[in-house]
């Protein structure tokens, strides 16, 4: 029979009663298990955290000594046990070492998503799939109406012209895809990576993803017109560039609001949007879905009457 409560928020954050411990909390706890190391689900400060060996290899980078006081690392699809709760990390292909988390207890599974990439991406482990009773899904883009195009036809824009381009990206996992995408789909483009991106794509190299051609950031380069250099920036580097000359702007994102007052509108989202959402649901064959990270209205709407969806947030 399955727990209406087997999940619910807290102050801290997502909890599992019966187990004693937090999905992805907002603040420090005891005991938590993180689905991957971006920094709206990977806090620091938790005591113990069980995460995949990527996921904590980042965390150390990014967030160093207060990361955690001790890393306990699992591979996909090895089981544990949190009190009496049995966990099994499946691959969520959201970015490098992102997992889902599968928890059963007392016969029912609840798989909770974290954040979920149906795109085919070679830089990050693709996405598994495995049936369970309740599924705990985030609606970054559960909208009808977000459709995201393909991101190989959405780089090639790059190819349209030599002009030397400012991109923003996220630092974890949208710039290595950028880099990826660019040494496939626009070789006579040369990447130079924001000296912020450059660590975590060397992990992304340890682990065996290597992303494709980059080189560190060289302000003399950039300062020479039309030469096809492409700089990945962080969203603040990005803000604080607002006035720069002699490059096309250009933001990396799922969002409409990020490609505002932009010279090239470039929709690479790393989120499933409706239509692969429906899909991922149709193949999880949940009883049950239960919504967070965004909205969920549009989910339950859809389902009305087929399948009971519960707005988590």
């Amino acid at each position: 029979m399955i727990i209406d409560d087997f999940l619910a928020f807290k102050e801290s954050g997502l909890y599992c009663r019966v187990g004693d411990f937090y999905l992805d909390p907002k603040l420090p706890v005891k005991m938590a298990v993180i689905t991957h190391a971006h920094g709206d689900h990977a806090c620091p400060g938790n005591e113990l955290v069980y995460c995949t060996k990527a996921t904590a290899a980042i965390m150390q980078l990014r967030i160093r000594k207060n990361a955690a006081k001790q890393f306990h690392t699992v591979d996909f699809h090895q089981p544990f046990y949190i009190g009496g709760v049995k966990i099994t990390l499946i691959a969520a292909g959201h970015i490098l070492g992102s997992a889902q988390i599968l928890m059963e207890y007392e016969g029912v599974r609840y798989l909770y998503t974290g954040d979920i990439k149906m795109q085919d991406d070679p830089t990050c482990e693709r996405i598994d799939t495995v049936q369970a009773d309740v599924l705990i899904t985030e609606t970054t883009f559960a909208n009808p109406e977000v459709i995201h195009p393909d991101p190989v036809d959405e780089i090639r824009k790059l190819n349209a012209s030599a002009h030397n381009v400012l991109l923003g990206s996220y630092s974890l996992g949208k710039s290595q895809r950028l880099v990826h995408l660019i040494t496939e789909h626009c070789p006579q483009r040369s990447v130079l990576l924001h000296h912020s991106m450059v660590g975590i794509t060397k992990i992304y190299e340890d682990f065996g993803f290597n992303p494709g051609n980059y080189a560190p950031y060289n302000r003399k380069l950039m300062k020479y017109p039309d030469k096809g250099f492409v700089y990945i920036v962080p969203p603040l580097t990005f803000d604080c560039y607002f006035r720069a000359k002699g490059v096309l702007r250009a933001f990396a994102s799922g969002w409409k609001r990020l490609q505002a007052q932009n010279d090239l509108s470039i929709y690479i989202s790393d989120h499933a949007d409706w239509n692969d959402l429906l899909k991922y649901i149709e193949a999880v064959r949940p009883s049950e879905v239960w919504t967070l990270h965004g909205d969920g209205e549009h989910l339950r709407k859809h389902f009305d009457g087929v399948m009971p969806v519960k707005l988590l947030v």
